[in-house]
């Protein structure tokens, strides 16, 4: 083996180091975890949240790994056309028959500043759009604040509102509802500072009409 891929490797030891560490307490926790985790995944929940690493879908909700499917993108973004996040949202909700969808954003979000910026970043670019046009749509009330960070804070937060009509709205989603699933799409957002999760006020189900 090559001596570069040697030193590659022997520097990421210490994250099998943490995994071992990690599965042996899971382990002193609850002997029977790893073989429960195997039978079955039975989720009661999908959340699409944002790629950012300081967002951990499960350890913020203190949920095991199991109670949660998820889904995470650069802005949490729900667009019609990404096959990714339409084939995770169709196997939650028709094979592993989820309750609840979860749009989860978070304030500090580097896409909602980038997009808001402006300013060229190649590729990324074209998915930011979707989050210019979001903010196109709502300019008057963010120049409204008068103050660029409280702008930055609402956009974040209006984001998570449109990509949680955004999955209301799709075929899958509609098919469940038509079929008389249950089913109940949220929007939440995030904050980094004190680690505490905030409703948005928005839930639709088969009763509401978004």
């Amino acid at each position: 083996m090559p001596e570069r891929t040697i030193t590659r490797m022997q520097r990421l030891a210490h994250l099998f180091e943490n995994n071992r560490r990690w599965a042996a307490r899971m382990t002193r926790a609850q002997p029977d975890f790893f073989d429960r985790l195997v039978g079955q995944q039975a989720p009661r929940y999908l959340w699409i949240g944002c790629s950012d690493s300081r967002v951990p879908a499960n350890e913020i909700c203190g949920l095991l790994p199991g109670e949660l499917f998820v889904h995470r993108n650069v802005a949490n973004l729900v667009v019609h056309t990404d096959l990714n996040c339409l084939s995770v949202l169709q196997y939650a909700i028709d094979v592993l028959r989820v309750q609840h969808v979860i749009v989860c954003g978070h304030y500090g979000c580097g896409g909602i500043a980038a997009a808001r910026g402006a300013v060229p970043l190649g590729l990324i670019d074209n998915w930011l759009r979707h989050i210019q046009d979001t903010q196109e749509r709502h300019r008057p009330e963010l120049d409204a604040l008068g103050d660029e960070a409280k702008a930055l804070d609402r956009l974040c937060e209006l984001n998570v509102l449109d990509q949680a009509r955004n999955v209301w709205r799709t075929t899958i989603v509609q098919d469940a509802l038509n079929r008389g699933q249950e089913l109940v799409v949220h929007a939440w957002i995030y904050r980094l500072g004190d680690g505490l999760l905030q409703d948005l006020e928005f839930r639709a189900d088969h009763r509401e009409e978004v």
